[in-house]
């Protein structure tokens, strides 16, 4: 059997989006709160003009990360790995230790459970993800077996 190549799926566009207009109003708030001390301590605009600069770096830093860098997913030969999903439950786990993969609707959202032998649980919710369910969850399933050993009937 074949050995599948690493996969790495990152973060949907939508909750890029939600990602981003969080920074977005964090930065609105920021630049609120240093206007407010620059007018009120008579310090120079330089200090608004360096903290505007700032804040569209990381904004632009942000967006690359998210779209280019940042990983929900990673699955490999030894395991899998989940980030920034908050709620999943256990981040990451070897093949051997997965005892079932299921899929469920949990709060009307469509996942993919992971149970570990010892009961902790990896839910991954494939909305999530920026690839198609049915893509991810074959995926996921030719990484499980052959992490497990398992031959194709």
């Amino acid at each position: 059997m074949a050995v599948p190549t690493p996969s790495d799926y990152r973060l949907s566009p939508s909750m890029n989006a939600r990602l981003m207009g969080l920074l977005l109003v964090v930065l609105a708030v920021l630049l609120f709160a240093v206007t407010a001390v620059v007018a009120l301590l008579h310090l120079p605009p330089d200090v608004l003009v360096v903290t505007v600069l700032l804040g569209l770096v990381g904004v632009f830093g942000t967006g690359y990360l998210l779209t280019r860098r940042a990983y929900v997913v990673r699955l490999d030969e030894a395991g899998y790995r989940v980030r920034l999903i908050r709620g999943a439950g256990v981040s990451g786990a070897a093949w051997k230790d997965v005892e079932d993969a299921s899929t469920g609707t949990p709060h009307g959202i469509p996942c993919v459970v992971l149970t570990l032998v010892d009961g902790r649980t990896t839910t991954i919710p494939v909305a999530a993800l920026a690839a198609d369910r049915e893509d991810f969850v074959r995926d996921l399933q030719a990484h499980l077996q052959h992490g497990q050993g398992l031959t194709p009937l």
